[in-house]
């Protein structure tokens, strides 16, 4: 199937239209609705319409998802993203989000903005996410089939929404080849992982991180967001010891790959690395 299709078929199945929006009134909704996902006032959300318009008039696009509800059209999600430099063939996504209600509709979102980007010439688009929150983790690198490309240690510094408070912004970058003829193809290996050993501790004493010869496994907890807010402390706890791993496993090579439904992630001898021999390079 080819992108179009594919972005048409997601669409469809979460009940939503997609478009990019660029007037006044549109934009301002999506700035509203950014807002009220990062639980800030409409007075301060996290990408004010005028960065919208600006990055729009870059060459950037705004996508928003619609659905129909009791009072006509309303937003469901909506997405952000520009382009990098050119020699990199690369979009990048500053942001996608929907309501917590409408499945299927952040897949929509991130198909469409792949037909754009490949329209303009685009292979590859960058994003980054939370690598302790286990739902975009599983989207993005089983769902997507994207490749957690580097962790970033503390991204943005102190974060002030209602989401991040009391936290630190570590990060990892997905990246997700948009040639429908090169999917990344995931493993879960999670018989494998049962049969590893457990090198590291976790701070609920439980196991943190086990590993065998070429693969390494890293849990992290159920829910960091109600852990954040339950506990703020024992949440920068798990933080700090994720980081510890990711850290080193990222020097030593290895890059995250996917993400069971139980919280591990499973990190692998870089899939984009044509100089790794164990590993085949891309044709």
């Amino acid at each position: 199937m080819d992108a179009g299709a594919l972005a048409s078929a997601a669409a469809r199945t979460a009940g939503v239209g997609v478009r990019t929006v660029d007037d006044v009134a549109g934009i301002r909704a999506v700035a509203d609705f950014l807002a009220d996902v990062w639980q800030l006032p409409h007075t301060n959300p996290p990408y004010p319409s005028e960065v919208l318009h600006s990055l729009v008039h870059a060459g950037g696009a705004v996508h928003a998802a619609y659905g129909t509800g009791p009072r006509g059209e309303r937003l469901a999600g909506a997405s952000v993203a520009v382009f990098g430099p050119p020699a990199d063939a690369s979009a990048y996504s500053f942001v996608a989000a929907a309501t917590a209600s409408d499945r299927g509709v952040g897949y929509a979102l991130k198909q469409a903005q792949r037909v754009w980007a490949l329209e303009r010439g685009a292979r590859t688009m960058r994003w980054t996410f939370d690598p302790l929150v286990g739902r975009n983790a599983r989207f993005n690198l089983v769902k997507l089939g994207a490749v957690g490309a580097e962790y970033l240690v503390d991204l943005y510094g102190p974060m002030n929404d209602g989401v991040n408070d009391g936290d630190e912004s570590d990060r990892l970058t997905a990246a997700w080849d948009l040639d429908p003829g090169a999917a990344h193809t995931t493993d879960p290996a999670e018989e494998a992982r049962a049969r590893a050993t457990a090198v590291r501790r976790a701070p609920d004493g439980g196991p943190l991180a086990v590993r065998d010869e070429r693969r390494l496994w890293c849990r992290i907890p159920e829910d960091i967001v109600a852990l954040r807010a339950a506990d703020p402390d024992r949440a920068l706890r798990w933080r700090h010891a994720v980081r510890e791993v990711f850290t080193e496993a990222y020097a030593e090579g290895l890059r995250a790959t996917s993400m069971s439904r139980d919280g591990w992630y499973l990190l692998t001898p870089n899939p984009r690395d044509p100089h790794d021999p164990r590993e085949e390079p891309r044709s």
